[in-house]
């Protein structure tokens, strides 16, 4: 019986671990090894990180930091969950189950990224999916935006502030309300529509995109923009937590209590927190809240 199970082993959950761990609190993280920040190859806009620090980089490191606080790591999925007399049980797909007496869910987001091989060591130094975090990086650069429909068009609308060199392929072929459209003309953003066929890139630099027509953009910038991004709250769901209309968790904003006792929930998976900075500051936040929690209940 862990004190806490954390599932999930990204930025939110590794931090909630380091400290909880630091209270000398028995936990416990389920880590899938996949989400947003397995796959980033370089984030730019960190305190003490100028020169940019991958994602794999920074897991690992809080990994090792919080396994020195006796933090345990199961390397798995987690299927279901449920409430029990003690606490909570969760299922991982390997069919192990895991006791705590409370939870805190961080299992994140997952963008939709097409199927391109190219495009995995671009992620993050030359081909970007967030423009709060990375929209700097494409200042002044020709740049593709690969994306469908609305969610493609606006993504190029908001990178008009940094770079006025944007082309939009519409790799899906879906509407593009006439507004935006007309918008993207007067900002003189190139529209393409058709699907693409190939990335084209040299190891981490992207080069641009072959069309199944066999037109070819090329661009030393790109960003992806599909919408539809998958929110893992499942979990959630089947613990009874109320959720946002899109999906995500909705959780109190000073304690990041979900709305269900001694369940919280940190990171991309609460609604409008897809920051890594953010993410590390839920899962402090968490921690010290369970921290409270378990002081409390062991009188």
């Amino acid at each position: 019986m862990y004190d806490c199970l954390i599932v999930g082993g990204g930025i939110a959950g590794l931090q909630a671990a380091i400290q909880l761990g630091r209270y000398k609190h028995n936990i416990m993280v389920l880590d899938a090894g996949d989400g947003r920040s397995a796959l980033c190859q370089s984030y730019h806009n960190i305190l003490g990180y100028p020169d940019g620090v991958s994602g794999p980089q920074l897991r690992e490191i809080g990994r090792k930091q919080a396994a020195e606080y006796g933090v345990s790591f199961v390397i798995g999925k987690a299927e279901a969950a449920q409430k029990t007399g003690s606490g909570f049980e969760v299922k991982a797909e390997s069919g192990d189950t895991y006791e705590a007496k409370t939870l805190l869910l961080a299992t994140g987001v997952m963008d939709r990224i097409p199927p391109f091989p190219e495009l995995m060591p671009t992620l993050g130094i030359s081909v970007y999916i967030c423009p709060d975090c990375d929209g700097q990086e494409v200042k002044d650069k020709s740049t593709i935006v690969m994306g469908s429909g609305n969610p493609g068009a606006n993504m190029a609308l908001t990178l008009n502030y940094f770079t006025d060199k944007l082309t939009y392929v519409n790799h899906e072929n879906k509407e593009v309300d006439e507004e935006i459209m007309s918008a993207m003309e007067k900002k003189g953003i190139k529209y393409v529509e058709g699907p693409i066929e190939k990335v084209l890139a040299d190891g981490s630099d992207f080069r641009g995109v072959v069309l199944a027509n066999s037109e070819e953009w090329t661009s030393e910038r790109g960003f992806i923009a599909f919408g539809g991004n998958e929110v893992k709250s499942q979990l959630a769901q089947q613990l009874g937590v109320d959720l946002h209309k899109n999906k995500h968790v909705l959780v109190d904003p000073r304690t990041k209590r979900t709305n269900v006792e001694n369940v919280w929930a940190a990171g991309d998976l609460v609604a409008h927190s897809e920051q890594t900075t953010i993410a590390m500051g839920d899962g402090m936040q968490a921690s010290i809240w369970i921290h409270k929690t378990l002081l409390a209940e062991k009188g």
